[in-house]
């Protein structure tokens, strides 16, 4: 099969390797595409390892059928995405929603669980609350955006540019503010604080985060694109009665991850379905143009997904 693989000097090449072989509750999918996610960009830099036992290639998510039985389905992965065929666990398996493109589709679940995980189950963001997305123009912050919304939130976002205002409170963010031009954390005090921030920076933004936080806020932190070390000051966190909380989605337990996809299943897959829900695809590139799809990711300035069509289409 093709797959990509990361070379010793942190580059993307195109390989030809064995198909995988299925451990024990593992089925193998025929991957149609995959969707490309900052976390593939740190591992091809040697900034974000696979979990022990994973395979060394790119890709946390792909569209594909399965090899049993021919369904379309939508596999969440710890890594092994860049390929032609992917071994995946039974139970990080979900079907594509219906009227969603195979390809596009490639690009849902991960963001879907990361924001359901993330917004719903550790930050608990209810009807009412004030939530800070950072990040409003990537996959996860225009996914966030919207299903905060659905959820009866108030949408605060920071984007990159000025372009990136205007798109992001097309998707429905109230507020929206260059965080290159703006003093975040003067503006959203003055907007009275958030309850929740799901939060993609990491270390240089956790005392400005809890600054921004209302009485009872949770900051929740997926994302170190920033810096891995920061200052929390504690003082301030106790009065608020605050919490920090740190996820990942890659590293759980296939059990968690179903728990995950199930609510993820329950929360988004009806507003996928109907349309309430987009996710945005910024660009296809075919799969042995992986690097050129790290490098749009690592420019930043896109809205929404970038995807690898690993298969031909048909039509």
């Amino acid at each position: 099969m093709r797959a990509i693989a990361i070379t010793e000097d942190h580059q993307l090449e195109l390989i030809e390797l064995p198909e995988p072989v299925p451990a024990p509750g593992e089925v193998l999918v025929d991957a149609v595409a995959a969707g490309v996610n900052r976390a593939d960009v740190a591992q091809t830099a040697g900034k974000y390892p696979p979990p022990p036992n994973t395979s060394e290639l790119p890709g946390l998510e792909v569209s594909g059928h399965r090899r049993d039985t021919g369904e379309p389905v939508l596999a969440l992965l710890a890594g092994g995405g860049y390929a032609e065929v992917v071994a995946v666990p039974e139970g990080q398996l979900l079907p594509v929603p219906e009227g969603l493109d195979l390809v596009d589709a490639a690009g849902v679940i991960e963001v879907c669980a990361t924001v359901v995980s993330n917004l719903v189950l550790e930050g608990a963001l209810a009807e009412g609350e004030t939530v800070l997305i950072h990040g409003g123009t990537g996959g996860i912050g225009t996914v966030a955006i919207q299903l905060a919304r659905h959820l009866g939130a108030r949408v605060l976002t920071t984007v990159g540019s000025d372009d990136g205002v205007h798109q992001v409170r097309g998707l429905g963010a109230d507020m929206a503010w260059n965080r290159r031009t703006t003093d975040l954390l003067e503006a959203v005090r003055e907007t009275g604080g958030a309850d929740v921030i799901l939060d993609i920076v990491g270390g240089p933004a956790l005392a400005d985060n809890v600054g921004m936080l209302r009485e009872h806020g949770r900051l929740v932190i997926i994302g170190t694109l920033g810096g891995a070390h920061g200052e929390l000051p504690i003082g301030m966190l106790m009065g608020k009665r605050a919490r920090v909380i740190g996820t990942t989605l890659r590293s759980r337990r296939t059990e968690e991850k179903r728990e995950i996809l199930e609510a993820t299943e329950a929360l988004a897959w009806p507003l996928l379905t109907d349309g309430s829900l987009t996710v945005p695809v910024h660009a296809r590139f075919p799969l042995e143009q992986a690097a050129t799809a790290h490098e749009v990711l690592t420019t930043g300035g896109h809205l929404g997904k970038v995807i690898l069509e690993v298969a031909p289409r048909t039509s």
